[in-house]
């Protein structure tokens, strides 16, 4: 995808729109599922314009028909990249693509700007490594970082369920490259 023809590119992951006991599992500051889903579409389009890019990593829909599903894409803004998640494949890799919402879906990762691989799921890179994995899956489990040199999660209980700007992830992961000093890798990152 050219990223030029983009005003904004946003990344978030994780919605589970139509998902009651997500609420619960954790911790959503949401008193029903409608309330969730009315607020995620909301947050959603306060950050993201039709002339911006989200990359979307998964588990979108969980407990929903294909009917409410689609009306709830028909109300998000801007264009987007679908990663799959472990749920989707409920509704399927050929439902998703009928939608006409996405401008690709994969169940597959992928690696934008040269450095940076989305997934779903977290990915194992060495410390040395030069690439970068953005991920989602693991919600709020402590025993993943926001950040780190080599990696970032962006659940929508990390990003205070909304959308966050693919450049702010990308600086955040440069400055704690620049903290553990590992040149080999910043120097893959200075055009970032």
């Amino acid at each position: 995808m050219d990223n030029m023809t983009y005003k904004n590119r946003f990344i978030t992951s994780d919605t589970h729109f139509g998902h009651r006991s997500i609420i619960e599992y954790e911790d959503r500051p949401y008193f029903s599922v409608e309330n969730m889903n009315n607020q995620l579409i909301i947050n959603w389009n306060k950050r993201v314009k039709d002339s911006d890019l989200v990359y979307l990593l998964g588990d979108v829909f969980i407990g929903m028909n294909k009917s409410s599903a689609k009306d709830i894409l028909d109300k998000l803004n801007g264009d987007i990249i679908l990663v799959m998640g472990n749920h989707d494949k409920d509704f399927g890799y050929n439902w998703f693509v009928s939608t006409g919402r996405f401008k690709l879906v994969t169940q597959y990762p992928i690696i934008v700007d040269g450095w940076f691989i989305l997934s779903h799921e977290p990915l194992y890179l060495e410390k040395n490594s030069p690439y970068v994995n953005i991920y989602g899956h693991v919600h709020g489990d402590e025993r993943y970082k926001d950040f780190s040199s080599n990696s970032a999660c962006v659940c929508v209980e990390r990003t205070n369920y909304f959308p966050i700007d693919f450049d702010k992830v990308k600086n955040e992961i440069k400055i704690m490259r620049d903290k553990t000093d590992n040149h080999h890798s910043i120097n893959n990152l200075n055009s970032i």
